[in-house]
Protein backbone atom coordinates (compact mmCIF):
# COMPACT_ATOMS: atom_id res chain seq x y z
CA UNK A 1 0.00 0.00 0.00
CA UNK A 2 1.44 3.44 -0.93
CA UNK A 3 2.55 5.57 2.02
CA UNK A 4 0.96 8.87 2.91
CA UNK A 5 2.91 12.09 2.59
CA UNK A 6 5.16 13.16 5.44
CA UNK A 7 3.16 16.39 5.54
CA UNK A 8 -0.08 14.58 6.32
CA UNK A 9 1.58 12.43 8.96
CA UNK A 10 3.10 15.45 10.70
CA UNK A 11 -0.07 17.56 10.51
CA UNK A 12 -1.27 18.14 14.10
CA UNK A 13 -4.84 17.32 15.10
CA UNK A 14 -7.04 20.23 16.15
CA UNK A 15 -7.20 20.61 19.94
CA UNK A 16 -10.64 22.14 19.41
CA UNK A 17 -12.15 19.33 17.33
CA UNK A 18 -10.23 16.18 18.23
CA UNK A 19 -12.56 15.36 21.13
CA UNK A 20 -15.71 15.69 19.03
CA UNK A 21 -16.23 11.88 18.75
CA UNK A 22 -16.35 11.67 22.56
CA UNK A 23 -18.90 14.49 22.70
CA UNK A 24 -21.03 12.77 20.06
CA UNK A 25 -20.90 9.52 22.04
CA UNK A 26 -21.89 11.33 25.24
CA UNK A 27 -24.88 12.91 23.54
CA UNK A 28 -25.98 9.52 22.20
CA UNK A 29 -26.08 8.36 25.84
CA UNK A 30 -28.45 11.25 26.60
CA UNK A 31 -25.88 13.47 28.30
CA UNK A 32 -26.14 17.22 27.73
CA UNK A 33 -22.79 18.72 26.72
CA UNK A 34 -21.94 22.37 27.41
CA UNK A 35 -19.60 23.41 24.60
CA UNK A 36 -16.87 25.66 25.96
CA UNK A 37 -14.38 24.20 23.50
CA UNK A 38 -14.96 26.14 20.30
CA UNK A 39 -15.42 29.77 19.30
CA UNK A 40 -18.82 29.22 17.70
CA UNK A 41 -20.96 32.05 19.06
CA UNK A 42 -24.66 31.57 19.79
CA UNK A 43 -25.09 35.28 19.03
CA UNK A 44 -27.54 35.87 16.19
CA UNK A 45 -26.22 36.86 12.77
CA UNK A 46 -27.28 40.42 11.82
CA UNK A 47 -30.74 40.66 10.28
CA UNK A 48 -29.23 42.58 7.36
CA UNK A 49 -27.07 39.60 6.43
CA UNK A 50 -29.85 37.05 6.83
CA UNK A 51 -32.25 39.17 4.80
CA UNK A 52 -29.70 39.42 1.99
CA UNK A 53 -29.39 35.63 2.01
CA UNK A 54 -33.15 35.13 1.88
CA UNK A 55 -33.63 37.66 -0.91
CA UNK A 56 -30.95 36.54 -3.37
CA UNK A 57 -32.57 36.96 -6.78
CA UNK A 58 -30.16 35.61 -9.36
CA UNK A 59 -30.55 33.31 -12.31
CA UNK A 60 -26.94 32.14 -12.07
CA UNK A 61 -24.69 31.74 -9.04
CA UNK A 62 -21.51 32.62 -10.89
CA UNK A 63 -17.84 32.76 -10.01
CA UNK A 64 -16.94 35.99 -8.27
CA UNK A 65 -13.74 37.89 -9.17
CA UNK A 66 -10.58 36.31 -7.75
CA UNK A 67 -9.92 39.15 -5.23
CA UNK A 68 -13.60 39.40 -4.30
CA UNK A 69 -16.64 41.37 -5.37
CA UNK A 70 -15.72 45.00 -6.07
CA UNK A 71 -18.72 46.46 -4.22
CA UNK A 72 -17.83 44.47 -1.10
CA UNK A 73 -14.20 45.59 -1.15
CA UNK A 74 -15.30 49.19 -1.72
CA UNK A 75 -17.59 48.98 1.29
CA UNK A 76 -14.89 47.42 3.46
CA UNK A 77 -12.76 50.53 2.97
CA UNK A 78 -15.38 52.50 4.93
CA UNK A 79 -15.54 49.83 7.63
CA UNK A 80 -11.78 49.91 8.25
CA UNK A 81 -11.78 53.69 8.26
CA UNK A 82 -13.74 53.51 11.52
CA UNK A 83 -10.62 51.99 13.11
CA UNK A 84 -8.26 54.57 11.56
CA UNK A 85 -7.09 51.99 9.01
CA UNK A 86 -6.84 53.89 5.73
CA UNK A 87 -7.02 51.59 2.71
CA UNK A 88 -8.02 51.37 -0.92
CA UNK A 89 -9.99 48.44 -2.37
CA UNK A 90 -6.76 47.23 -3.99
CA UNK A 91 -5.31 46.64 -0.51
CA UNK A 92 -8.08 44.11 0.24
CA UNK A 93 -8.17 40.52 -1.04
CA UNK A 94 -11.24 38.51 -0.07
CA UNK A 95 -10.49 34.95 1.07
CA UNK A 96 -12.29 31.76 2.03
CA UNK A 97 -12.31 32.63 5.73
CA UNK A 98 -9.41 33.98 7.73
CA UNK A 99 -7.81 30.55 7.44
CA UNK A 100 -7.12 30.95 3.73
CA UNK A 101 -5.72 34.42 4.41
CA UNK A 102 -3.15 32.90 6.80
CA UNK A 103 -2.30 30.22 4.25
CA UNK A 104 -1.88 32.79 1.46
CA UNK A 105 0.33 34.95 3.71
CA UNK A 106 2.61 32.00 4.38
CA UNK A 107 2.69 30.94 0.73
CA UNK A 108 3.30 34.44 -0.64
CA UNK A 109 5.94 35.55 1.83
CA UNK A 110 7.75 32.45 3.09
CA UNK A 111 9.73 29.63 1.48
CA UNK A 112 9.88 26.07 2.85
CA UNK A 113 12.38 26.12 5.71
CA UNK A 114 11.85 29.80 6.47
CA UNK A 115 11.03 30.58 10.09
CA UNK A 116 8.12 32.49 11.63
CA UNK A 117 8.12 33.48 15.30
CA UNK A 118 4.76 33.04 17.02
CA UNK A 119 3.94 33.74 20.69
CA UNK A 120 2.51 30.64 22.35
CA UNK A 121 -0.08 29.56 23.31
CA UNK A 122 -1.31 30.27 19.78
CA UNK A 123 -4.23 29.48 17.52
CA UNK A 124 -3.46 25.88 16.62
CA UNK A 125 -4.04 26.25 12.90
CA UNK A 126 -1.06 28.61 12.61
CA UNK A 127 1.08 25.54 13.28
CA UNK A 128 -1.03 23.38 10.99
CA UNK A 129 -0.68 25.78 8.07
CA UNK A 130 3.06 25.97 8.69
CA UNK A 131 3.20 22.19 8.41
CA UNK A 132 1.28 22.31 5.13
CA UNK A 133 3.62 24.92 3.63
CA UNK A 134 6.95 23.69 5.00
CA UNK A 135 7.38 26.76 7.20
CA UNK A 136 9.24 26.34 10.51
CA UNK A 137 7.51 27.75 13.59
CA UNK A 138 9.69 29.12 16.37
CA UNK A 139 7.53 29.79 19.40
CA UNK A 140 8.15 32.32 22.15
CA UNK A 141 6.32 31.35 25.32
CA UNK A 142 3.97 33.69 27.16
CA UNK A 143 2.77 32.95 30.68
CA UNK A 144 -0.60 32.79 32.40
CA UNK A 145 0.81 34.46 35.55
CA UNK A 146 1.28 37.79 33.73
CA UNK A 147 -1.79 37.54 31.54
CA UNK A 148 0.16 36.21 28.54
CA UNK A 149 1.85 39.56 27.89
CA UNK A 150 4.42 39.66 25.07
CA UNK A 151 7.96 38.87 26.25
CA UNK A 152 10.63 41.60 26.17
CA UNK A 153 12.22 42.48 22.84
CA UNK A 154 15.46 40.73 23.78
CA UNK A 155 13.59 37.41 24.04
CA UNK A 156 12.42 37.83 20.45
CA UNK A 157 15.97 38.77 19.41
CA UNK A 158 17.28 35.47 20.79
CA UNK A 159 15.07 33.55 18.35
CA UNK A 160 16.00 35.48 15.21
CA UNK A 161 18.23 33.56 12.80
CA UNK A 162 19.21 34.04 9.15
CA UNK A 163 16.09 32.00 8.26
CA UNK A 164 13.68 34.19 10.24
CA UNK A 165 11.29 35.94 7.84
CA UNK A 166 8.22 36.84 9.89
CA UNK A 167 6.54 37.32 13.25
CA UNK A 168 2.89 36.42 13.64
CA UNK A 169 0.52 37.69 16.32
CA UNK A 170 -3.19 37.48 17.03
CA UNK A 171 -4.57 40.64 18.65
CA UNK A 172 -6.92 40.39 20.50
CA UNK A 173 -5.58 36.93 21.06
CA UNK A 174 -7.05 33.51 20.50
CA UNK A 175 -6.66 31.42 22.68
CA UNK A 176 -5.71 33.67 25.62
CA UNK A 177 -8.04 36.67 25.30
CA UNK A 178 -5.01 38.96 25.72
CA UNK A 179 -5.17 42.43 24.19
CA UNK A 180 -1.66 43.72 23.56
CA UNK A 181 -0.88 47.23 24.73
CA UNK A 182 0.22 49.98 22.37
CA UNK A 183 3.66 49.86 23.98
CA UNK A 184 3.96 46.15 23.21
CA UNK A 185 2.97 46.75 19.58
CA UNK A 186 5.47 49.60 19.17
CA UNK A 187 8.27 47.38 20.51
CA UNK A 188 7.20 44.68 18.07
CA UNK A 189 7.25 47.29 15.29
CA UNK A 190 10.84 48.15 16.15
CA UNK A 191 11.92 44.49 15.93
CA UNK A 192 10.19 44.03 12.58
CA UNK A 193 11.78 47.20 11.22
CA UNK A 194 15.26 46.40 12.55
CA UNK A 195 15.35 42.94 10.97
CA UNK A 196 13.13 43.75 7.94
CA UNK A 197 10.63 41.01 8.76
CA UNK A 198 7.05 40.48 7.73
CA UNK A 199 4.45 41.03 10.44
CA UNK A 200 1.38 38.84 10.07
CA UNK A 201 -1.36 40.37 12.22
CA UNK A 202 -4.52 38.35 12.83
CA UNK A 203 -7.04 40.98 13.93
CA UNK A 204 -10.35 39.14 13.51
CA UNK A 205 -11.45 39.98 17.09
CA UNK A 206 -10.97 43.78 16.90
CA UNK A 207 -14.66 44.35 17.77
CA UNK A 208 -14.11 42.64 21.10
CA UNK A 209 -11.69 44.85 23.03
CA UNK A 210 -12.57 45.43 26.68
CA UNK A 211 -10.05 48.12 27.59
CA UNK A 212 -10.60 51.86 27.40
CA UNK A 213 -7.46 52.42 25.33
CA UNK A 214 -8.38 52.90 21.63
CA UNK A 215 -7.62 49.86 19.49
CA UNK A 216 -4.35 50.08 17.59
CA UNK A 217 -4.14 48.02 14.41
CA UNK A 218 -0.78 46.83 13.15
CA UNK A 219 -1.77 48.49 9.86
CA UNK A 220 -1.34 51.81 11.70
CA UNK A 221 2.24 51.19 12.87
CA UNK A 222 4.41 53.80 11.17
CA UNK A 223 7.59 52.71 9.44
CA UNK A 224 6.56 49.14 8.57
CA UNK A 225 3.71 49.84 6.16
CA UNK A 226 5.21 47.48 3.56
CA UNK A 227 5.90 44.70 6.07
CA UNK A 228 2.42 44.19 7.51
CA UNK A 229 -0.09 41.60 6.33
CA UNK A 230 -3.37 41.75 8.21
CA UNK A 231 -5.71 38.77 8.52
CA UNK A 232 -9.43 39.38 8.93
CA UNK A 233 -12.73 37.51 8.96
CA UNK A 234 -16.45 38.10 9.44
CA UNK A 235 -16.88 34.80 11.29
CA UNK A 236 -16.83 36.20 14.82
CA UNK A 237 -17.66 39.84 14.04
CA UNK A 238 -21.11 38.97 12.74
CA UNK A 239 -21.44 35.38 13.99
CA UNK A 240 -21.08 34.17 10.41
CA UNK A 241 -18.58 31.32 10.78
CA UNK A 242 -20.38 29.25 8.15
CA UNK A 243 -20.20 31.66 5.21
CA UNK A 244 -16.37 31.39 5.09
CA UNK A 245 -15.49 34.97 4.25
CA UNK A 246 -12.22 36.55 5.34
CA UNK A 247 -9.65 38.93 3.92
CA UNK A 248 -5.94 39.38 3.49
CA UNK A 249 -4.98 43.05 3.68
CA UNK A 250 -1.67 44.66 2.80
CA UNK A 251 -0.28 47.81 1.25
CA UNK A 252 2.59 45.83 -0.27
CA UNK A 253 1.80 45.55 -3.98
CA UNK A 254 4.24 42.67 -4.52
CA UNK A 255 2.56 40.60 -1.82
CA UNK A 256 -0.85 41.41 -3.27
CA UNK A 257 0.27 40.38 -6.77
CA UNK A 258 1.55 37.07 -5.41
CA UNK A 259 -1.66 36.49 -3.44
CA UNK A 260 -3.69 37.20 -6.56
CA UNK A 261 -1.91 34.38 -8.38
CA UNK A 262 -2.54 32.04 -5.47
CA UNK A 263 -6.19 33.11 -5.49
CA UNK A 264 -6.53 32.47 -9.20
CA UNK A 265 -5.58 28.84 -8.56
CA UNK A 266 -8.56 28.45 -6.21
CA UNK A 267 -10.72 30.53 -8.60
CA UNK A 268 -12.84 32.69 -6.28
CA UNK A 269 -14.15 33.23 -2.75
CA UNK A 270 -17.77 32.17 -2.05
CA UNK A 271 -20.28 34.33 -3.91
CA UNK A 272 -23.18 33.86 -1.49
CA UNK A 273 -20.93 34.44 1.50
CA UNK A 274 -19.78 37.76 0.09
CA UNK A 275 -23.37 38.85 -0.52
CA UNK A 276 -24.19 38.15 3.14
CA UNK A 277 -20.98 39.76 4.41
CA UNK A 278 -21.50 42.92 2.35
CA UNK A 279 -25.04 43.34 3.65
CA UNK A 280 -23.87 42.73 7.21
CA UNK A 281 -21.72 45.85 7.04
CA UNK A 282 -25.01 47.75 7.34
CA UNK A 283 -25.72 46.25 10.77
CA UNK A 284 -26.61 49.15 13.11
CA UNK A 285 -24.44 50.30 16.00
CA UNK A 286 -27.06 48.87 18.33
CA UNK A 287 -26.28 45.35 17.09
CA UNK A 288 -22.57 45.72 17.86
CA UNK A 289 -23.24 47.36 21.23
CA UNK A 290 -25.61 44.61 22.34
CA UNK A 291 -23.14 41.91 21.29
CA UNK A 292 -20.29 43.73 23.04
CA UNK A 293 -22.26 44.15 26.27
CA UNK A 294 -23.28 40.49 26.21
CA UNK A 295 -19.69 39.31 25.90
CA UNK A 296 -18.59 41.58 28.75
CA UNK A 297 -21.27 40.05 30.98
CA UNK A 298 -20.35 36.51 29.93
CA UNK A 299 -16.65 37.15 30.48
CA UNK A 300 -17.23 38.49 33.97
CA UNK A 301 -19.52 35.60 34.85
CA UNK A 302 -17.09 32.92 33.65
CA UNK A 303 -13.85 34.44 34.96
CA UNK A 304 -15.25 35.29 38.38
CA UNK A 305 -16.85 31.86 38.65
CA UNK A 306 -13.69 30.03 37.62
CA UNK A 307 -11.51 31.84 40.12
CA UNK A 308 -13.90 30.82 42.92
CA UNK A 309 -13.29 27.12 42.24
CA UNK A 310 -10.52 25.75 44.52
CA UNK A 311 -7.21 25.42 42.66
CA UNK A 312 -8.42 27.16 39.50
CA UNK A 313 -6.90 30.35 38.08
CA UNK A 314 -7.56 32.40 34.98
CA UNK A 315 -6.49 35.99 34.25
CA UNK A 316 -9.07 38.56 33.19
CA UNK A 317 -9.04 38.60 29.36
CA UNK A 318 -9.23 42.02 27.72
CA UNK A 319 -10.28 40.86 24.27
CA UNK A 320 -11.91 38.22 22.07
CA UNK A 321 -14.12 35.68 23.91
CA UNK A 322 -11.65 33.12 25.22
CA UNK A 323 -9.73 32.55 28.40
CA UNK A 324 -6.96 30.12 29.28
CA UNK A 325 -7.57 28.39 32.58
CA UNK A 326 -5.12 26.69 34.92
CA UNK A 327 -6.72 23.67 36.61
CA UNK A 328 -5.58 21.53 39.58
CA UNK A 329 -4.81 18.59 37.29
CA UNK A 330 -1.71 17.12 35.63
CA UNK A 331 -3.05 16.16 32.21
CA UNK A 332 -5.65 18.35 30.54
CA UNK A 333 -5.96 16.03 27.54
CA UNK A 334 -6.92 13.16 29.82
CA UNK A 335 -9.21 15.34 31.93
CA UNK A 336 -11.10 16.76 28.96
CA UNK A 337 -11.57 13.31 27.45
CA UNK A 338 -12.64 11.90 30.85
CA UNK A 339 -15.27 14.62 31.24
CA UNK A 340 -16.91 13.43 28.03
CA UNK A 341 -16.31 9.70 28.23
CA UNK A 342 -16.68 8.85 31.91
CA UNK A 343 -18.24 11.75 33.79
CA UNK A 344 -21.60 13.44 34.07
CA UNK A 345 -23.34 15.40 36.80
CA UNK A 346 -27.11 15.19 36.81
CA UNK A 347 -26.95 14.07 33.20
CA UNK A 348 -24.69 16.90 32.03
CA UNK A 349 -21.00 17.52 31.33
CA UNK A 350 -18.63 20.10 29.87
CA UNK A 351 -16.42 20.11 26.79
CA UNK A 352 -13.20 22.12 26.83
CA UNK A 353 -10.13 22.40 24.59
CA UNK A 354 -6.92 21.00 26.12
CA UNK A 355 -4.29 23.72 26.09
CA UNK A 356 -1.48 21.42 24.94
CA UNK A 357 -2.70 21.80 21.36
CA UNK A 358 -2.08 25.55 21.52
CA UNK A 359 1.58 25.12 22.50
CA UNK A 360 4.44 23.83 20.36
CA UNK A 361 6.76 23.43 23.36
CA UNK A 362 6.57 19.79 24.55
CA UNK A 363 4.84 19.49 27.91
CA UNK A 364 3.59 23.06 27.99
CA UNK A 365 -0.04 23.68 28.93
CA UNK A 366 -0.57 20.27 30.53
CA UNK A 367 -2.54 21.83 33.39
CA UNK A 368 -4.46 24.32 31.25
CA UNK A 369 -7.58 24.38 29.08
CA UNK A 370 -9.04 27.00 26.78
CA UNK A 371 -12.64 28.02 27.34
CA UNK A 372 -14.82 30.08 25.02
CA UNK A 373 -17.55 32.13 26.68
CA UNK A 374 -19.92 31.77 23.75
CA UNK A 375 -22.86 30.42 25.76
CA UNK A 376 -25.58 32.42 27.49
CA UNK A 377 -24.94 33.29 31.13
CA UNK A 378 -27.45 30.74 32.43
CA UNK A 379 -25.49 27.98 30.67
CA UNK A 380 -22.13 29.34 31.81
CA UNK A 381 -23.26 29.25 35.43
CA UNK A 382 -24.40 25.67 35.03
CA UNK A 383 -21.13 24.72 33.29
CA UNK A 384 -19.17 26.16 36.24
CA UNK A 385 -21.06 23.96 38.68
CA UNK A 386 -20.42 20.89 36.52
CA UNK A 387 -16.72 21.73 36.14
CA UNK A 388 -16.26 22.02 39.91
CA UNK A 389 -17.99 18.65 40.41
CA UNK A 390 -15.83 17.13 37.64
CA UNK A 391 -12.60 18.32 39.25
CA UNK A 392 -13.68 16.92 42.61
CA UNK A 393 -14.51 13.54 41.09
CA UNK A 394 -11.43 13.39 38.83
CA UNK A 395 -8.99 14.15 41.64
CA UNK A 396 -10.72 11.75 44.02
CA UNK A 397 -10.22 8.72 41.78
Amino acid sequence: MPQLSQRSVMMPASPIRKLVPFAVAAKKKGIKVYHLNIGQPDIHTPKEGLDALKNIDRKVLEYSPTPGIQSYRDKLVGYYKRFNINLTPDNIFVTCGGSEAVMFAYQACLNPGDEVIIPEPAYANYMGFACETGVVVRTITTHIEDGFALPPAEEFEKLITPRTRAIMICNPNNPTGTLYTNDELYKLRDIVKKHDLFLFADEVYREFCYRDEPYLSCMCLEGIEQNVVMIDSVSKRYSECGIRIGALITRNVDIMAAVNKLGQARLSPPLIGQIVAEASLDAPKQYHQEVYDEYIARRNCLVEGLNKIPGVFTPMPNGAFYTMVKLPIEDSDDFCRWCLEEFSYEGETVMMAPATGFYATPGAGKDQVRMAYVLKIEDLKRALIILEKALEAYNAR
